[in-house]
């Protein structure tokens, strides 16, 4: 007798205080249903980018895909979107833990993007501790006392609307096994989420919402809205009820964003556009191809080239289908002890939502409480209406060509050593399970990491010439990592530095930008190295 799906199904993680309280009979018991019937087919889908991969690096390029022509050409809408969804123009991101879930949930922002992905480390203890954090606030158990501080968190009256962005198709989920294997980290986290909080949430005039990561074909859109309808049928809820927002944040993904609208046109909430990890794809898809080479990571802005034209094809695609149209995140955070250097980076925020809210976006992301008022004037100024969906911008029209333009600027050494100093220290804090790190006065999460090496990597490849007429080799590059771990020693402090996880850090750096091939995802690699 063939053995049932939970018996397939082996938590291997150590059970702290309440986990058991996630990790019930009847919640593993459907993730491990949801793990028979779609995890065979992510993993061919995960096979599949490999295969398209190979396409792009014999020298193909991105196209929007002749098959589904009739789908970009119909005339179709998403289905209805809920009220508290309808008016997002302020949404704060962060990770999963107690203390961040109530301050941004409080923040004053209309939404908060609880993250299970880039923002956070995904040491066991993170994630489900994250679980329990957030069926504590739909049991309004949410309010705490620091124990450290003494200090009271309550949720206050009107609470932001709460997305869940679980880990994205490729991640695994090593603390539980199915048939052996590592669990999808995607329909762990989803699984458990949807399990215990749907109805609760359902309950209090909400939903179970959430922000999908990482897609990379509306093949991947495609079993997201089949887990969705498995999971809505099994839970007792109306067709529907599950909503989802698509990262548009790799550049497959962003030929077919009308195809990804349609895969999921029951489930959708919108397209968001998800800068830092874009730019990395366009690295990464596009890294044997030395036209594709891009200036430091400083001069790759939002308002020019391929960015401005995949921003405001995003923003056309989904207001022809009733959907909304999210902007990208400000990572600035409060440069407390220098006030000029504040206002200076308070203006480019106040800038880039600007430029945002004028393009027809219907919101923005922000990292930082601070910065929730900062985007809610430009918003409440540029746009009175709840969202805007009315603004079509039919005039928009971007091929290929304008997909792929690269920015002007130049490749310099200090922009190298920027990306050595960033990328490490953010690995090294993510081995020590945080995943938004606040560096150089900006929240860091994964895509900056993921930049950094990317770049480097692609420099090394192509031996590119800097602008000082210095070419990029190892040599240089091993130089100026030693040069900048001393630098970045004297800005943390030397006991903090020998307290933390540098030596890992260092090689796993080192080891992914002089990789003879390039690793797709360093945090799979660095999940081997975090308990």
């Amino acid at each position: 007798m063939s053995a049932t799906n939970a018996e397939r199904l082996v938590v291997k993680g150590a059970l702290g205080p309440r986990f058991d309280e996630i990790l019930t009979p009847e919640a593993l018991a459907f993730v491990a249903e949801l793990h028979g019937r779609f995890d065979a087919k992510r993993r061919a889908l995960l096979e599949f980018r490999n295969e398209r991969q190979v396409f792009f690096d014999n020298g193909g390029l991105p196209d929007f895909l002749p098959e589904t022509k009739a789908i970009r050409e119909g005339d179709w809408k998403v289905a209805p979107i809920p009220a508290d969804l309808q008016d997002r123009r302020v949404e704060i991101t962060g990770p999963v833990d107690r203390k961040m879930i109530v301050n941004a949930l409080n923040s004053g922002a209309k939404v908060f993007m609880a993250d299970f992905e880039d923002a956070s480390s995904p040491v066991w203890a993170n994630m489900i501790e994250g679980q329990l954090n957030l069926k504590d606030r739909w049991a309004n158990q949410i309010d705490f006392t620091d124990a450290r501080t003494g200090k009271a968190y309550k949720l206050g009256a009107n609470p932001a609307v709460l997305i869940i962005r679980p880990r994205g198709w490729h991640l695994p989920e090593r603390h539980i096994t199915f048939d052996g294997m590592d669990a999808s980290g995607s329909l762990v986290d989803f699984g458990l989420y949807v399990f215990h909080n749907a109805k609760a949430a359902l309950a209090q005039g909400s939903g179970p919402y959430f922000y999908l990561p990482k897609i990379e074909s509306h093949l991947e859109a495609r079993l997201w809205n089949d887990v969705f309808t498995y999971a809505e049928e099994a839970l007792g809820l109306a067709h529907g009820t599950i909503k989802a927002t698509v990262l548009i944040e790799t550049l497959p993904a962003a030929f077919e964003m009308d195809e990804i609208l349609y895969e999921l046109k029951d489930h959708m909430a919108g397209l968001n556009c998800g800068r830092w990890d874009y730019i990395f794809s366009f690295i990464k898809t596009l890294r044997n191809n030395k036209a594709f080479l891009l200036p430091d990571r400083g001069q790759v802005v939002m308002g020019k080239a391929f960015l401005l034209a995949y921003s405001e094809l995003l923003i056309k695609t989904c207001h022809r289908r009733g959907a909304f149209a999210m902007g990208g995140m400000a990572a600035q955070i409060p440069i407390k002890n220098n006030p000029e250097a504040n206002a200076a980076a308070f203006a480019k925020v106040r800038a880039d939502k600007e430029r945002e809210a004028n393009a027809g976006h219907d919101g923005t992301w922000v990292a930082h409480p601070d910065l929730v008022p900062v985007a809610m004037e430009v918003f409440d100024r540029l746009m009175p209406t709840p969202n805007q969906l009315t603004r079509l911008r039919e005039e928009v029209s971007f091929g290929q060509k304008d997909m792929l333009a690269i920015h002007d600027g130049t490749r310099t050494e200090e922009g190298l050593r920027h990306n050595i100093r960033v990328g490490v220290q953010y690995i090294e804090a993510w081995l020590r399970g945080r995943g938004a790190v606040p560096i150089y006065n900006l929240m860091e999460d994964a895509a900056t990491a993921e930049i950094s090496r990317a770049q480097i990597w692609q420099q090394l490849n192509f031996e590119a010439t800097l602008e000082d007429g210095q070419k990029v080799t190892e040599e240089l590059f091993r130089r100026a990592l030693a040069e900048e771990m001393e630098v970045v020693k004297g800005e943390v402090g030397a006991d903090n530095y020998a307290a933390g996880r540098f030596p890992e850090a260092i090689d796993l750096f080192a080891k992914l930008s002089t990789a003879k091939s390039f690793e797709a995802f360093l945090t799979v690699p660095a999940y081997k190295l975090i308990d």
